[in-house]
């Protein structure tokens, strides 16, 4: 069985929001997951909240139901404290940049 997000990979929303989660991560100083599957499925699930509510909600921390009242956007409010923490975010698309 096909997974939802395998459809939306490569759409132009999709690519809309690569872009502007490549921008966010340069910004912060972090890089993706370099597990290439888990950042499709992430953006990818993101994409699809868009498409749907039309903002970019974290589908890591999404409640089911998505509940737009309580539901956090992406970046969260507490990306910088995660990565800090745990070397990532929770949705392990954003990573603290390894020292070379």
């Amino acid at each position: 069985m096909p997974n939802p997000w395998d459809k939306i990979v490569g759409t132009k929303e999709y690519n809309k929001n690569y872009e502007r989660l490549i921008k966010i991560a340069r910004q912060k100083g972090y890089v993706f997951n370099k597990k290439l599957s888990r950042v499709k499925k992430v953006i990818g699930l993101m994409t699809i909240n868009y498409l749907e509510y039309g903002k970019y909600y974290c589908p890591c921390k999404q409640s089911e139901p998505l509940n737009p009242e309580k539901d956090v956007l992406c970046p969260c409010p507490t990306l910088d404290e995660e990565v800090r923490k745990d070397g990532h975010c929770f949705c392990e698309l954003f990573f603290k940049k390894e020292k070379k």
